[in-house]
């Protein structure tokens, strides 16, 4: 019951307190959760320390795999063998601003740091914040995650999101580099990482990444449209996250705790997904 009102908790992007008084007057919330009417709603600090207890024995993962495991028995999750598309996205912290409290210390997220991004525009965006990294499936599926803070770098993440068993990987420039080149090779799994330019053990002499002043040619055009064609999937997944589960904003001062609640939002987006998947399937 606690584990479903959380569910509802990341669809509808409410606090603690909101989500204990939905479940106390709203009849469709409560039969989702499985509380009859006579019975009592968790308080806020209830929802807290259930939050705390998954983050603490490190369930979140145990609970993405077992919905994976739900949706792969139903049909519509590839278990080994897929294509996997990485990508990562900026989440700004909940205080970001240094400002300063009565007794003049920093109320900013010490947890949190900066990055730095450079646009095509050539413009610099900084942000405070974390940064959440994802494995999505074609499907639109999450597939792997991970949350660190802003300014790791988001190539860091990239083998620890794979599985090892992907017939290819898709990811942009950013995760481009020999190393990773050579890790994917040794296990036979397809490289579809957008090259930033000419380097050893690739036949390609030409940036596929447009930028101010400079144009695509011909060749680099239909490179780009076949690769990110695929690798759009995982944009629109970050895209609906933050949009209807209001990812792109920290709600906690901590690392952790807004690594289970990004982890909830993973959950309830591959049920709703699995659920569009199997309505589509049925059509």
């Amino acid at each position: 019951m606690m584990f479903k009102a959380l569910l509802l908790q990341s669809c509808y992007k409410l606090s603690d307190r909101v989500l204990e008084k939905q479940l106390a007057r709203d009849l469709l919330f409560r039969r989702f959760a499985g509380l009859d009417i006579p019975e009592t709603a968790p308080d806020h600090a209830t929802f807290w320390r259930f939050r705390q207890t998954l983050k603490k024995l490190n369930l979140m993962e145990v609970l993405l795999n077992e919905i994976k495991h739900q949706l792969s028995d139903q049909g519509q999750y590839i278990k080994s063998g897929g294509v996997s598309i990485i990508d990562a996205s900026v989440i700004e912290a909940k205080n970001c601003r240094p400002n300063k409290n009565k007794q003049g210390d920093s109320t900013q997220d010490i947890e949190a740091n900066w990055n730095v991004k450079v646009g095509p525009d050539g413009k610099r965006k900084s942000t405070d914040g974390y940064k959440a990294h994802m494995n999505v499936g074609e499907d639109g599926l999450i597939k792997a995650t991970d949350y660190t803070a802003g300014n790791v770098h988001d190539s860091n993440c990239f083998t620890d999101l794979l599985s090892g068993d992907e017939t290819s990987v898709y990811a942009d420039s950013t995760y481009q580099s020999q190393d990773y080149g050579t890790w994917l090779a040794e296990r036979h799994i397809g490289n579809k990482i957008i090259p930033r330019g000419t380097f050893s053990g690739y036949a390609i002499h030409l940036v596929k990444r447009a930028c101010r002043n400079k144009q695509l040619n011909k060749e680099a055009k239909q490179f780009s449209r076949v690769y990110s064609g695929v690798r759009c999937v995982v944009e629109h997944v970050f895209g609906v996250l933050k949009l209807h589960y209001g990812m792109s904003k920290g709600r906690y001062l901590d690392l952790n705790r807004n690594r289970t609640r990004f982890e909830l939002m993973c959950v309830a987006h591959n049920l709703k997904r699995g659920l569009s998947i199997q309505q589509a399937s049925c059509v």
